[in-house]
C-alpha cells in the first residue's frame, strides 16, 4: 500500500499551526526578545522506539527556515529513558512555537512504534505479520501507519478507495456472503478497478461458502476461537490469505500467530495505545 506522505505532512502541518497559534504565539511574543538564540535538545523520559523524526523536522522547518534540526537517533531506534533523541537550534521563539506540534506528533507516533514492536515481538518466528486498521485519528492516519511500519508492522488499507474489505455489515446488507462476493466482482469488472477482495467471515459456514464461491484474495477470520482459527486456517488449506482479527492483545497473539493464519490485525495498535513520554527543553544564549 502507498500513500503521499509529503503531500499529507505539507497539509497537516499548515492546518495543525492554524490552529495552535492562530495570530500569533502570544506568550512568547511577550516574553522572548526577538534576537534571542539558542538551542534546545529533545529527550525520551522513557524507554520506547521513537518515530516521528521528520515530521518534527519538517515542523520546525515550516515554522521557521532559520532554525538547523539534527537528529541523533533514526526512526525505528529504540531508545531508554534519558536518551537524546534530535537538537534544534535558532531563534528562540520559533522553536517555542513549533514544540508542541512537534511533541504531540512524536509523541503519538512514538506510542504506537513502541506498541507495535511488543507485539511484533511476540510473534517472532511464525511466520505471521502484524497489521494495522482504519481506527486511526481522524487526519492523522498517515502518520499513525507511518509509526506502525517503523514499529515493524505491516499496513492494511489507507483508507475506503484501495481495497475492497466486505465486512459482516456489508454481508448483511446485500443478503449473504455469496451475493456480495458476486455483487462485488460484477462491479470490479464494470468499473475497470483492480482492487483486492478481502471479506469477513464469523463462521466456519461462511469460510466454506466463500471457499465455494471463489474470486477474493483473503479471508478474514473475525473473533473466531483458537480451536474455530485452527479449523479455518485448515479448511482455507492456504487457497486464499488468512487474517485473524478481533479481541487479540498481548496475551492472545502468539497463540493466535500459532494457529497458522497470515496476518493478525490489531486496531489496538492506532487507538489504545499510550503516547512515549518526550520532553524539548531549551537552553538559551545571547
Amino acid at each position: 500500500m502507498e500513500t503521499n506522505y509529503g503531500l499529507a505532512l505539507s497539509q497537516f502541518i499548515d492546518l495543525a499551526l492554524a490552529e495552535d497559534v492562530g495570530d500569533g504565539d502570544q506568550t512568547t511574543l511577550a516574553t522572548i526578545p526577538d534576537d534571542l538564540n539558542g538551542s534546545a535538545i529533545m529527550k525520551a523520559k522513557e524507554d520506547g522506539v521513537i518515530c516521528g523524526l521528520v515530521v518534527a523536522d519538517q515542523i520546525f522547518n515550516s515554522v521557521d527556515p532559520r532554525l538547523i534540526v539534527k537528529t541523533l537517533v533514526a526512526d525505528g531506534t529504540t531508545v531508554v529513558r534519558g536518551d537524546s533523541i534530535l537538537e534544534v537550534d535558532g531563534p528562540v521563539a520559533s522553536i517555542l512555537k513549533a514544540e508542541r506540534l512537534v511533541l504531540n506528533c512524536m509523541q503519538r507516533m512514538s506510542g504506537i512504534a513502541t506498541k507495535t514492536r511488543s507485539l511484533v515481538k511476540l510473534i517472532e518466528g511464525t511466520g505471521t505479520r502484524l497489521l494495522d486498521t482504519r481506527k486511526t485519528t481522524p487526519l492523522f492516519r498517515s502518520f499513525e501507519k507511518w509509526a506502525v511500519l517503523a514499529g515493524g508492522g505491516v499496513n492494511h488499507r489507507f483508507g475506503l478507495y484501495d481495497m475492497i474489505l466486505i465486512k459482516d455489515n456489508h454481508v448483511d446488507a446485500s443478503g449473504g456472503i455469496v451475493p456480495a462476493i458476486q455483487s462485488t466482482k460484477r462491479y470490479l469488472e464494470k468499473s475497470g478497478k483492480k482492487l483486492k477482495i478481502e471479506i469477513e467471515t464469523r463462521s466456519i459456514e461462511e469460510v466454506r461458502l466463500v471457499l465455494q464461491t471463489g474470486g477474493v484474495d483473503r479471508i478474514m477470520l473475525d473473533n473466531f476461537s483458537i480451536d474455530k482459527l485452527k479449523e479455518a486456517v485448515k479448511v482455507i488449506d492456504k487457497k486464499y490469505e488468512t487474517e485473524a482479527s478481533g479481541n487479540i492483545d498481548e496475551k492472545t497473539i502468539r497463540e493466535v500467530a500459532l494457529t497458522g493464519v497470515d496476518f493478525i490485525s490489531a486496531g489496538a495498535l492506532t487507538h489504545s495505545f499510550k503516547s512515549l513520554d518526550i520532553s524539548l527543553k531549551i537552553i538559551t544564549r545571547k
